[in-house]
């Protein structure tokens, strides 16, 4: 069936001819992905059955690859996660990089009174930018606003921060948010007595 979802998949969706070869090449282990799956999101083969509306004997029967379900059946049993043939068949299952980072690896970009923790070392292809941000009492981005492409948002976790957008001033306490676009002119300034705790993030990227 990997075989025949390729060929179409590139047919409904205009693409060139598919080769044989290129077809060897695509087609994924059908069981194996659907099994890895149905682990990744803690489903049984009986409660993936039951969303799908299908038998838990079809689900064991195509994860061990004794039955080659066509591509309206494998829509039918993908519809119960949801996830699309076209992921299915081309979603890379395991992560490339790295996932999980402990407190003690983020990466310290600030300097100061202000510190900025970078969540990730290695911000190359990505398309967010997350950070831990910590502002002494008194501390400032500076005098000259800052202005970028993207668009950033935060929550204040701990303390008070002054934040100015676009000639407007706000005072966030824990629990406040922002959103706006980077390309206005910006600002933080802690005018409080603690130090203000932020969680934030940025895209695209901006250090």
């Amino acid at each position: 069936m990997a075989k025949d979802a390729v060929r179409s998949f590139r047919r409904a969706h205009g693409g060139p001819p598919v080769s044989a070869a290129d077809v060897e090449a695509a087609a994924p282990d059908i069981g194996a992905r659907l099994r890895e799956l149905r682990t990744m999101h803690g489903l049984s083969q009986r409660e993936l059955a039951k969303r799908a509306g299908v038998t838990n004997g079809t689900i064991s029967l195509i994860e061990q690859n004794r039955i080659s379900p066509s591509v309206g059946s494998l829509k039918k049993v993908l519809d119960g996660f949801p996830i699309s043939i076209a992921d299915f068949l081309t979603l890379d299952l395991k992560p490339r990089t790295k996932v999980f980072y402990q407190a003690k690896e983020l990466r310290e970009i600030g300097s100061g009174p202000v510190s900025f923790r970078l969540v990730g070392r290695d911000m190359r292809d990505r398309a967010i930018q997350m950070m831990h941000e910590r502002y002494q009492p008194g501390a400032d981005t500076g005098e000259d606003m800052l202005s970028h492409t993207g668009e950033e948002c935060g929550i204040v976790v701990a303390g008070l921060i002054e934040l100015t957008v676009g000639g407007e001033t706000k005072r966030l306490v824990a629990g406040d948010a922002y959103y706006f676009d980077s390309r206005l002119p910006h600002r933080w300034r802690n005018t409080g007595t603690i130090d203000c705790v932020i969680v934030s993030a940025c895209t695209p990227p901006s250090f």
